[in-house]
């Protein structure tokens, strides 16, 4: 029937939109406080699910003969040392690349270019370390598969729409309701401005950049339980494909990257259900170029003024 195959596309781009927009709020959060495109982010996406891997396997004992825990334990203390760590990755990366450049006043064609090599870095750098062969994640919940009226889910697939679902609500307040999330849209606004009125701008970068990469993080955390197969280069389309979700929303703003991602997961998954998947992304992102061609600043975004 056609109402089945509707709602079970709805539930399958409900899911892939998920992974969209969890990547997608990495990149408007920090291009709302630097007006920086942070291109390696992507990139962070894959090593927070590597790190996940590792962490993953030294838990249920795997590594040093080190105590198993039970799966579940494991799951959720690996979700939160993986945030953690891979925060601190993209912080490092911001102090290591991008502030130099940023106090330094370069062009933002080089912090473009620099970008694009940190994304790089990471993906050969996983190549070289650890070689080209793909893993599989460890299945640490158990899949229960429920079927309503025709429809088929599983339990990962509503942990992960939901858990999108709740970071969205949780980013949302944090950034209008608490005086990290003030600053940094004082930052956006006028960034130059902000250090005169005793608002450490640093801090609030890095406070951006660790927030975005935890939601990296998060995002190939849930990758990896859903489709579990992990490779050096898995972050790098999907990385891309988020950036234009953020673009769609309205890069810049916590609403249009969560609505963005959700955007093209359906155009993908329904463009998939009626047509060849040889011709998803010709069909998705031509729809996708006719929807800016008409509304340049995407869904949510407004025209910033530029003074000359």
């Amino acid at each position: 029937m056609f109402s089945q195959v509707f709602f079970q596309n709805l539930l399958n781009a409900l899911q892939w939109g998920s992974f969209y927009a969890l990547i997608a709020l990495g990149y408007s959060m920090v291009y709302g406080v630097l007006l920086l495109i942070n291109f390696a982010h992507g990139d962070i996406f894959m090593v927070g699910a590597y790190i996940g891997f590792f962490l993953s396997a030294l838990l249920l004992g795997q590594y040093f003969g080190a105590l198993a825990l039970p799966p579940a334990m494991v799951f959720v203390l690996m979700l939160l040392c993986t945030m953690a760590l891979t925060a601190g990755i993209g912080v490092a990366i911001e102090r290591i690349a991008y502030r130099p450049l940023r106090r330094k006043g370069a062009s933002r064609l080089y912090v473009v270019i620099t970008a694009l090599m940190c994304g790089l870095i990471l993906e050969n750098g996983n190549l070289a370390l650890l070689g080209a062969n793909r893993r599989s994640f460890p299945e640490l919940i158990s899949k229960a598969v429920y079927t309503i009226g025709g429809v088929t889910f599983t339990n990962v697939k509503v942990m992960v729409i939901v858990t999108t679902i709740l970071v969205f609500l949780l980013l949302e307040g944090i950034v209008r309701k608490t005086k990290l999330g003030m600053a940094m849209r004082a930052i956006s606004y006028d960034r130059m401005a902000v250090p005169l009125m005793g608002i450490p701008a640093d801090t609030v970068i890095v406070f951006t950049f660790a927030l975005g990469s935890s939601m990296a993080a998060l995002a190939g955390v849930l990758f990896a339980t859903a489709y579990p197969v992990l490779e050096p280069y898995m972050g790098a389309l999907v990385g891309w494909k988020a950036f234009i979700a953020a673009v769609l929303g309205g890069i810049g703003e916590i609403r249009g990257a969560f609505v963005g991602g959700f955007a093209l997961g359906f155009i993908e998954i329904f463009v998939a259900a009626f047509f060849p998947s040889t011709l998803r992304d010709l069909i998705a992102f031509s729809i996708l170029l006719i929807f800016l061609s008409l509304k340049p600043t995407g869904i949510f975004g407004v025209a910033r003024a530029t003074k000359i």
